[in-house]
């Protein structure tokens, strides 16, 4: 029974070291700390979303989450603490409110480093989607069809053109291309 007992606990250990995620607890800065120097030298602000951690770097981002509401934050390391061997981290009072912690004062969490995704391409490179039909000045506006040929009914939209036609000179069909 005892050796069942060591074999699962040192899979869980292992399981649990492999995800990243550190299982602690959590409480939060006091509002006296509030405007005071942190370890990194930064000002402790209580609105904004940072911790202290015993041994994580300084700058290093964390997802913190409460394993009883699902509800999770992510935090930048910015002091060193706690100094007690029943917690893990301390979070700012934000931090601590948006996970729902502060009513307890100290719960369960899991920590674990937060990677951000990385786009493969910048921002400005994103294609801009236009709505159909968009809205300017409060007026449908439809873009401009023009007909492959004469004789077909069929007409397609001009990609290139930024030309838009109201529901009113579509209707009239004045805005079709008559080559």
């Amino acid at each position: 029974m005892k050796r069942l007992c060591l074999v699962v606990f040192v899979f869980v250990v292992c399981v649990t070291h492999l995800l990243g995620q550190d299982v602690g607890n959590a409480t939060f800065y006091h509002n006296r700390f509030h405007g005071r120097r942190t370890s990194d030298g930064s000002r402790y602000n209580k609105d904004s979303m940072t911790c202290a951690h015993k041994t994580y770097p300084f700058g290093t981002l964390l997802k913190v989450r409460n394993p009883k509401n699902q509800k999770e934050v992510i935090v930048k390391v910015t002091d060193r603490g706690p100094f007690s061997k029943r917690l893990a981290i301390d979070l700012s009072y934000r931090a601590a409110d948006e996970i729902g912690i502060i009513r307890r004062g100290v719960a369960p969490v899991e920590i674990s480093i937060y990677q951000p995704v990385e786009l493969p391409f910048k921002a400005d490179e994103i294609p801009q989607i236009h709505p159909y039909p968009s809205f300017v000045d409060n007026k449908k506006q439809f873009p401009l069809p023009v007909f492959k040929h004469k004789d077909e009914k069929r007409f397609h939209f001009q990609p290139k053109s930024r030309k838009f036609a109201s529901r009113k000179q579509i209707k009239s069909k004045r805005c079709y291309n008559q080559n």
